[in-house]
């Protein structure tokens, strides 16, 4: 691996050398450049931790056991800043998590700084790329259907299914909906919550709490882009209900989202035309914010990747957002990131944050199969540590700024499970951190299972809601050794289809339906004549953050049930993958495997129908 990524690097790297040369010569060495100039210490500083942080924030710290504050809340030292002001052409960020600065400089004002006292390093921080790499991509499309009645049978339905398959009808059951958990959400802009009908719940019980642009320094966080509005909507929107007039109430349509109850700070940390420096900085300062605001959650919807970094560096220790959000995880709050949207293309694997240890990578499943989608970016971490570590739906029904609209990506996977999290955190609000990070992986569909393109799978909210049912597994099939193979034979009640009583419209589950009938009287013979679903390849997804509308109406609806399948894997004795596959059930004997492949503490291990087991060699 060693000898591989660096040449794949440079190859990113060519055409934008060739682009540089095209357009004339380099930058001038002596401009001003980024330079991150870290302090020594932070002593003598005043700090009240009771006025700093909100009442939020030092309850969560109460509620997990936590310190009222550490060295890394104490603020830096104001002469150190003083000096590094008067020395620079501009201060970009001030960072207590880091003890640090970032600003702008000449190479002459560098080493000044370097002399400074109390500054113990001055580094050169990443600039961006060359014009021609940084032109303007294609944001999300116009806006989709603004009126219920353009929303389609399949419309509704992917919307139902979307949170369905994590246990929607269980959560409402235990009604798990987020109440009293504070979701921070970090994205380009929230053009239309202030007035889209999805959102009048949260604008009626005054549950946006606190908004901010990190880039134009102000609150006004609804005026630069919509995608925050599309994520918003996989968290907290909701369709439209049979009359104009539900609109404004908690009976309006079914839900986008699992935390329609939470509430939630948004804040703008990125730039519409173009990825810079500057929104990694941003994210650090919507971090320390969030943790003074008294977040529980930060649902972030970007993946830096070949623009910024060469791929050995996603390790979760190289990229400031990932440090960051491993700080994050210290200070009590769960990092929801979006795992990117690389999977078919050059780079395939995650982006930061998502690398960091202590973020919970999200990956995006194909809502007509159950199984991983194309673009979804895969696993492991440059340092070979398991990414994604769940997954949910990466094809979606939300909110755009007038209407609603099928949208592609990651980006709404996130807020998926980030809502998925707030049940959890509900129901055991004492839980640390790190402690919800490890149920919601625990809980999955494949668990303890994995891969690296599903992880470990959808979410299950019966893990929490029925523990007994959801965590005893009979076995399902059984490992005969031959000679020179190890064969995987199913066993015969697993192979029998199990009878699965039909839904009554008054199940929660199933109400949704009942909206159906403001599609007009040409619904349900629409919906009988639904082909079954079937496996698709959508087309390629745009970057996080600038996601497309799907462009298919026709695509196959998501099933009430996915078929059985069998999953397996080779993994050495750090839990390393050599390789993994998905295979459909056909007959019993699903896998013959070399017993040699065995050997040197490899383990087989294969998941069906909830349960999974293991072979190795002694």
């Amino acid at each position: 691996m060693s000898g591989r990524w660096p040449l794949v690097g440079w190859l990113y790297l060519l055409p934008l050398a060739l682009a540089a040369r095209a357009v004339g010569p380099g930058p001038d060495p002596a401009a001003p450049a980024r330079y991150w100039v870290s302090f020594a210490d932070k002593t003598g500083v005043a700090f009240n931790p009771a006025r700093y942080f909100s009442p939020a924030a030092q309850a969560r710290r109460h509620r997990q056991g936590l310190p009222a504050y550490e060295a890394t809340d104490l603020p830096v030292r104001p002469d150190y800043l003083a000096r590094v002001r008067a020395g620079c052409d501009t201060l970009t960020l001030v960072s207590r998590w880091f003890n640090a600065a970032a600003c702008r400089a000449t190479p002459a004002q560098a080493a000044a700084l370097r002399q400074l006292p109390g500054v113990v390093r001055v580094v050169r921080w990443p600039e961006a790329l060359a014009p021609a790499a940084l032109a303007a991509r294609p944001a999300s499309a116009p806006v989709g259907p603004g009126r219920h009645d353009e929303l389609s049978t399949n419309d509704y339905l992917l919307a139902r299914q979307q949170t369905a398959v994590l246990g929607r009808a269980a959560l409402g059951r235990a009604g798990l909906t987020g109440r009293g958990v504070r979701i921070a959400v970090f994205d380009v802009g929230y053009n239309g919550v202030e007035t889209h009908p999805a959102f009048a719940a949260l604008r009626r019980d005054k549950r946006i709490v606190a908004t901010y642009d990190f880039l134009k320094n102000r609150v006004d966080v609804f005026r630069t882009g919509s995608h925050g509005t599309e994520v918003l909507g996989c968290l907290a929107g909701r369709l439209p209900g049979r009359t104009e007039a539900a609109v404004d109430s908690l009976a309006a349509g079914p839900l986008l989202g699992l935390a329609p109850d939470a509430t939630y700070l948004l804040a703008r940390t990125e730039s519409l035309a173009r990825e810079r420096i500057g929104e990694e900085e941003a994210w650090l300062r919507a971090a320390e914010w969030a943790d003074r605001e008294g977040a529980d959650i930060v649902s972030s919807s970007l993946a830096y990747t070949a623009q910024r970094y060469f791929p050995e560096w996603m390790d979760g220790r190289h990229s400031l957002i990932a440090r960051a959000a491993n700080i994050a995880a210290r200070k009590g709050m769960l990092v929801v990131s979006a795992a990117g949207n690389d999977g078919d293309d050059d780079w395939g694997r995650i982006g930061t944050p998502a690398d960091a240890d202590s973020a919970l990578a999200v990956g995006g499943l194909d809502p007509a199969t159950g199984l991983h989608v194309a673009f979804s970016s895969t696993g492991p971490s440059a340092d070979r540590r398991l990414k994604p570590d769940v997954s949910a739906f990466g094809i979606v029904l939300t909110t755009t700024p007038s209407g609603y609209e099928r949208l592609e990506g990651t980006s709404f996977s996130a807020p998926l499970v980030a809502g998925f999290a707030a049940c959890v955190w509900q129901q055991q609000r004492r839980l640390g951190a790190m402690e919800v990070f490890r149920q919601v992986r625990a809980s999955s569909e494949l668990y303890p299972y994995y891969d690296y393109a599903h992880g470990y799978g959808r979410p299950r909210a019966e893990y929490f809601t029925a523990p007994a049912a959801a965590k005893v597994k009979e076995p399902t099939f059984d490992f005969v050794a031959h000679d020179s193979v190890v064969v995987v034979v199913l066993r015969p009640t697993a192979t029998l289809p199990s009878t699965r009583p039909l839904p009554l419209l008054t199940d929660p589950d199933e109400a949704g339906l009942a909206w159906l009938a403001t599609l007009g009287p040409a619904a349900a013979p629409a919906l009988a004549a639904t082909p079954p679903a079937t496996p698709t390849a959508p087309p390629d997804a745009a970057p996080v953050g600038q996601e497309k509308p799907t462009t298919d109406d026709n695509a196959p609806l998501p099933p009430a049930a996915y078929p059985a399948r069998l999953y397996w894997h080779l993994a050495n004795a750090r839990g390393v993958l050599h390789r993994y596959e998905v295979r459909a059930v056909a007959q019993r004997v699903m896998l013959q495997l070399p017993r040699r492949l065995l050997h040197g503490g490899t383990v087989l291990r294969v998941h069906y129908q909830g349960y999974t087991g293991e072979y190795s060699e002694k």
